[in-house]
């Protein structure tokens, strides 16, 4: 471990008790907390926009044995909870821990709603695994959605949502509201018709910008965070990077930062919490410690997250672990778009199948986005390239579903396509037309589609189970029969875009114990030094649970982080 100095920290920027690195939904929990807990409390944010990737996402919480869930009657426990992370996660994650966030993360929502002002609602989502004992609906969590007038002037540096989290690229919009709009179930005409019109009747909003006032998913998380850790005047400081860690004594007592071009130190209390995202935008770590090749370029996250907190404790004596895992997710990357699109529902729809690079199905399309992009990454090779993968469906399909930035249309608007979207999506009037475009295999193609329209049209895959998860169904179109996710692809013309293993985030970083204390290499506490999120080390090892198994437990960690340095004995 490298120690400096307190002659280091004789002149700093600022002191604080806890020092909170990242604006994200777990940092801005820590920081409430800790000011709950009497302790001052500073958050720094790189950026210039506050909100992290958590404000960029769905929002979306997974937190067992809620209030919520037992007022929409599913009965919950955290015994159930726990036999579904197990079965999931084996030996992976100590058992401890796994209690540790089994047994605190409703405490922390309920923290939240009851003395801070942020709401929730549990919404009938799906477990990602719904055929393992003790998966449950209803565990997920959304924000209830807000107005961007109760921010002020922070409205204005709140992250945005990224496209792929909204309507039509623009347009914010529930789990609630989403989801029957973009499997067509009953009413969906009228939930477009309301969304739409609280988006364009907002007149004054419109003349200036497209940007939504109507805050949900991510952007209404963050909004209430924000909302309540200003009530306790807890400063935010955009535009601070942290560059290193400062030990003293076996403590860690400060942190050096970058502000504004100068090098500057922060003094620090009673530690620092790091909740500033993973390394997914960083090339040269993901190559260093991925198995298979992949791009930044490829990830949904915001640029942001380069990895500077996890390098910064690893050298301070942190233990990494988890560095070659990433919530996976197939996505679509277009030329003038900053990040890729991630395709979390597309797959399920009827009418659409991914084929690698001989033009053979290799996986159940509906599964969850984090088992379909680890599949393109686990079943690459290069005798049977999967990366890129091509998803491929037909007329029918275009004229009813989106497909990233492809709206639903029919075929005859292709010609409004924009270039971008010219340049990865191809489209032929006849299986073999398309397979000569994509450069696969014209009879392995057709024998493709042949064995799959012959499967589809029965309702049945008995090649992969597609439809048969409860997950697979969730975002089904219910009108489709027998089978919600399997349609046959014969209706002219056909189209194939180019898909990669894409991320949401990473999962490795920060070994931390249940209390989300840092560990060194001999499994001992870095006293002052905690990690959060995706600068830690996942509780759910390499394995993803269900929607909010991100933002969870990094809420649920930080909360717990905070009220340990708030117990911590002995001061800097």
């Amino acid at each position: 471990m490298t120690e400096k100095h307190f002659t280091d920290l004789d002149n700093p920027l600022w002191s604080t008790d806890l020092l909170v690195v990242g604006s994200g939904a777990g940092a801005l929990t820590s920081a409430i907390t800790a000011a709950e807990h009497g302790l001052d409390a500073l958050v720094i944010e790189k950026g210039h926009l506050w909100g992290g990737t958590s404000a960029t996402s769905g929002g979306t919480l997974w937190i067992p044995c809620t209030r919520h869930m037992a007022a929409a009657g599913v009965e919950d426990s955290e015994d159930e909870a726990y036999q579904y992370l197990n079965s999931l996660i084996g030996t992976e994650v100590p058992e401890v821990k796994l209690r540790a966030y089994i047994n605190n993360a409703n405490k922390m929502l309920h923290f939240l709603e009851d003395d801070c002002g942020v709401r929730f609602r549990a919404v009938k989502y799906a477990d990602y695994h719904m055929n393992l004992a003790g998966a449950k609906e209803n565990r997920s969590h959304e924000p209830l959605p807000i107005k961007a007038g109760q921010l002020g002037r922070d409205y204005s540096t709140l992250q945005p949502m990224h496209v792929a989290a909204q309507a039509f690229g623009r347009v914010n919009w529930t789990i609630g509201e989403a989801r029957p709009m973009i499997t067509r179930q009953s009413g969906w005409m009228w939930t477009m018709f309301k969304v739409m019109a609280s988006y364009y009747l907002d007149l004054p909003q419109r003349y200036r910008t497209t940007k939504d006032r109507r805050l949900t998913a991510g952007n209404s998380l963050l909004g209430q965070l924000r909302r309540a850790s200003n009530s306790r005047k807890i400063p935010l400081r955009l535009g601070v990077s942290l560059k290193e860690i400062i030990v003293d004594n076996n403590r860690v007592v400060g942190a050096l930062v970058d502000y504004a071009g100068e090098q500057r130190t922060i003094r620090v209390k009673r530690g620092i919490v790091l909740g500033a995202g993973g390394f997914e935008r960083n090339q040269e770590m993901r190559q260093t410690h991925f198995n298979t090749g992949s791009s930044s370029q490829w990830s949904g996250s915001q640029s942001n997250n380069t990895g500077d907190a996890i390098q910064a404790a690893q050298r301070v004596g942190a233990q990494l672990e988890f560095m070659d895992a990433a919530w996976w997710a197939p996505s679509i990357k277009l030329g003038d778009e900053d990040r890729a699109r991630p395709m979390f529902v597309e797959r399920s729809l009827p009418g659409c199948m991914i084929i690698n690079q001989q033009g053979v199905r290799y996986m159940n399309e509906s599964a969850s986005y984090h088992v379909a992009g680890g599949e393109m990454m686990r079943k690459h090779a290069d005798e049977c390239a999967t990366i890129p993968s091509w998803f491929v469906f037909d007329g029918r399909y275009r004229s009813q579903y989106n497909v990233g930035p492809l709206v639903a249309a029919p075929p005859a608007m292709d010609r409004a396509m924009k270039p971008s979207l010219r340049d990865v999506l191809h489209k032929a009037e006849s299986v073999a037309e398309l397979a000569d475009k994509i450069s696969v295999p014209v009879t392995t193609l057709e024998q493709t589609f042949e064995r799959f329209n012959g499967y589809a049209a029965e309702g049945k895959d008995p090649d992969f189970d597609r439809g048969v998860n409860g997950y697979d169904l969730y975002y089904g179109d219910p009108r489709n029969k027998p089978n919600p996710c399997l349609a046959p692809l014969t209706k002219a013309p056909f189209y194939a875009i180019k898909i990669f293993p894409g991320d949401i985030g990473t999962k490795g970083g920060v070994l931390t114990d249940e209390n989300g204390c840092a560990l060194n290499h001999n499994n001992e506490a870095i006293a002052g030094l905690y990690a959060i999120g995706n600068s830690s080390a996942s509780v759910m090892g390499r394995t993803y649970p269900g929607a909010g198994s991100t933002l969870g437990p990094a809420m649920t960690f930080g909360y717990l982080a905070a009220q340990h340095a708030a117990q911590s004995a002995g001061q800097a």
